[in-house]
């Protein structure tokens, strides 16, 4: 993880100053941690702390609700984005095997050769 994002992801605010910095009441604020839209940490005497990162998803929050989306919409949103950053981790953790060596290397022959493969047909 680059330096940047590792301090963005450190819980260290408490709930007042995100108050302050979201314009949102505690309440809404643990209304949407119930709704597992953010995931504070909680410290040793159990005090929730929250990142800048959770900050980020509760002014989206806020964003999303004032242009009409529900919990439900907003919560598949979140759900969307969380497949794709899964399926795009599988997909750079995935080893190569030779079949997937051969396949890129003969698209890669045939588009550097001008040829395209349409329906059973090629084209130059």
């Amino acid at each position: 993880m680059k330096e940047k994002e590792l301090q963005r992801s450190r819980a260290v605010l408490p709930i007042g100053t995100i108050m302050k910095l979201t314009e949102l009441t505690a309440r809404q604020i643990r209304y949407y941690e119930s709704q597992n839209l953010i995931l504070p940490v909680r410290s040793e005497s159990n005090r929730r702390l929250y990142s800048l990162n959770d900050i980020d998803r509760l002014l989206e929050i806020k964003d999303y609700l004032a242009e009409g989306f529900n919990m439900a919409e907003i919560k598949r949103v979140y759900e969307k984005q969380a497949a794709r950053r899964q399926h795009e981790q599988q997909k750079l953790t995935k080893p190569v095997t030779d079949a997937d060596l051969r396949d890129a290397l003969h698209n890669e022959f045939l588009t550097v050769g001008g040829f395209r493969h349409d329906s059973g047909t090629f084209s130059n």
